[in-house]
């Protein structure tokens, strides 16, 4: 045992099953370790670092921002905080304001919290029922745990959990469910944790007329899709989708920690409502500038369309080349899982491309998931793959 693994051991809580290679500098789709060994990462911290690793225009932001203020509070106007609150709003096209937070959790639960508010003004008698989907994911607090469509994550040893969920097995089985306590529906539209499972459009696009029609709200977490990962800036603009709710987090900071629920209710909260002390600040908000402007630019410029083309292309000749291992290539633009005959497989291309020093990551349903920086270049993916399918020859 290393000793950085004895004082992890001795003072960390193991709430995670670790591994302990260490990390010591990374550089665009790359990582070293303390032995300057090489690995391909395409996992970028569960799609956090989209714009890949120690990226020169991210650093000397987040470092000239450093230099002046990190931190004040929000009962103070931040001036990044405002700017990149219009620039999410303008690149989202939809007509919202922004709560600034600090993880997808919190996003999720400010949501939440967002509809509950609705559902005690809007009706004759209060509506505070949410509708999720089995498979779903939406966070680790309490209440998004709750909020979670998988039984395995209610685990007895964290009840009592708040009422006001309820789960339904796809699409179709939400309008059953909808009753006069329901306030909303809450769903990812590719299923991330869930398998890199994506919706159907029409489907999709029945349910947002339907709830719009009947008051209900829509809640779409974008934690994982959003933020260019897959190919347009929401997923709910690639579904032609204008919810009421949206939730952001992940790849929006580049690693900076940052969550923003995004609603067209403009007027929802007053002062007080909600809050978050570290939400938004300087550092933040300078670092979420920072990516946008550098994923617009990638995404105007045709680069990050190659990027998903070429990736896509890799995927489905493995997927079927390899029936053997694979049932079908899932996912979106750079959201993209293999689904696996079985658990078994799925462990065992895991762990063997870990060896070949290509990092990737589990997701349900069996699936192997890809979540490469937003910025990879073509060599990059080129030599992931041939680590990967070197992986695959040695399983």
């Amino acid at each position: 045992m290393s000793e950085l693994e004895k004082i992890d051991k001795d003072y960390v809580l193991s709430s995670y099953a670790r591994d302990y290679t260490n990390f010591v500098k990374g550089r665009g789709a790359k990582l070293y370790d303390e032995n300057n060994q090489e690995y391909i990462d395409f996992a970028s911290g569960i799609g956090v670092s989209s714009v890949g690793h120690a990226n020169p225009k991210l650093s000397r932001a987040i470092c000239e921002q450093a230099s002046s203020l990190i931190h004040i509070s929000n009962l103070q106007v931040i001036e990044p905080q405002a700017i990149l609150a219009k620039r999410v709003v303008e690149l989202s096209g939809y007509d919202m304001r922004c709560f600034f937070a600090n993880s997808g959790a919190e996003a999720n639960e400010a949501g939440l919290k967002i509809a509950r508010k609705y559902g005690e003004r809007n009706f004759d008698s209060k509506r505070y029922k949410v509708i999720t989907l089995k498979h779903s994911f939406h966070g680790r607090t309490i209440t998004t745990v709750k909020a979670t469509g998988q039984k395995e994550m209610h685990k007895a040893d964290f009840s009592p959990y708040p009422d006001g969920f309820a789960y339904v097995d796809s699409i179709d089985a939400i309008y059953e469910a909808i009753d006069d306590k329901c306030v909303a529906v809450m769903i990812e539209l590719v299923q991330g944790e869930g398998g890199v499972e994506p919706f159907d459009k029409a489907e999709i696009q029945e349910l947002a007329k339907f709830l719009r029609s009947k008051d209900l709200l829509l809640i779409v977490d974008e934690v994982q899709t959003g933020v260019y990962r897959t190919g347009k800036f929401l997923a709910s603009n690639l579904y032609e989708i204008e919810p009421d709710i949206i939730t952001l987090a992940k790849g929006l900071g580049g690693g900076v920690p940052i969550g923003v629920a995004m609603t067209r209710l403009k007027d929802i909260f007053q002062a007080g409502d909600h809050g978050s002390t570290f939400g938004g600040n300087y550092l933040s908000t300078r670092a979420g500038l920072t990516v946008l402007e550098i994923l617009e630019s990638e995404a105007q410029s045709e680069a990050l369309t190659q990027r998903i083309e070429l990736f896509s292309n890799y995927l489905d000749k493995i997927s079927n080349s390899l029936p053997e291992y694979f049932t079908k290539s899932v996912g979106v633009g750079l959201m993209r899982g293999l689904r696996c005959v079985d658990s078994q497989i799925q462990s065992a291309i895991l762990k063997e491309a870990f060896r070949q020093k290509l990092i990737l990551l589990k997701a349900g349903r069996n699936t192997v998931r890809f979540l490469p920086p937003l910025t990879i270049t073509k060599d990059e993916i080129d030599e992931g793959f041939k680590r990967f399918e070197k992986a695959l020859a040695l399983l």
